[in-house]
């Protein structure tokens, strides 16, 4: 994974909204554990590439009450290593720090369903605290390097009534 990468992950974690749900994170995360499933149910993945919009409007549960949870819509595409298209859709209601994601999710490979799924990853993981260590400078010096920021600006339209 490049620095910039890790970079915009921990710069989009950090600004993640109070919702509990940030797209870009949930794009990353998606992506990684979407992989891994899908080679473990015998897919041969060459690529994979997922986005997703975190919807404003729509919550899960009853009321908007501050339990209610939004909800993000993922879409990934990619290619197998036989060439099939692969696609993984479907909503996304959590994002456990790259960790996993719940909600509800579908992949398939050349048309074909590989998988539905309710959760993706090892939401019991324990978090990694340990951060990205660059490789010191070449020429030598302290290895000090300056820290890497990202930010993430997100506006949210108010709804008229």
């Amino acid at each position: 994974m490049s620095a910039l990468v890790v970079a915009a992950v921990a710069g989009a974690v950090a600004c993640e909204p109070a919702s509990g749900l940030n797209s870009a994170s949930i794009a990353v995360t998606t992506d990684r554990v979407g992989t891994g499933a899908l080679e473990r149910n015998g897919v041969d993945v060459q690529w994979l590439n997922c986005t997703a919009g975190v919807d404003g409007d729509r919550t899960v549960g009853a009321s908007p009450a501050a339990s209610a949870r939004r909800i993000a819509d993922v879409d990934c595409t990619g290619k197998s290593a036989k060439g099939e298209a692969i696609t993984l859709t479907g909503k996304v209601t959590q994002e456990l720090g790259g960790r996993c994601v719940r909600g509800d999710l579908t992949a398939k490979t050349g048309g074909k369903a590989v998988f539905r799924a309710d959760v993706l990853g090892n939401c019991d993981a324990v978090p990694s605290t340990a951060g990205w260590n660059p490789p010191p400078p070449a020429g030598g010096g302290s290895g000090v390097r300056p820290a890497v920021t990202v930010t993430v600006t997100v506006t949210e339209t108010p709804m008229s009534k």
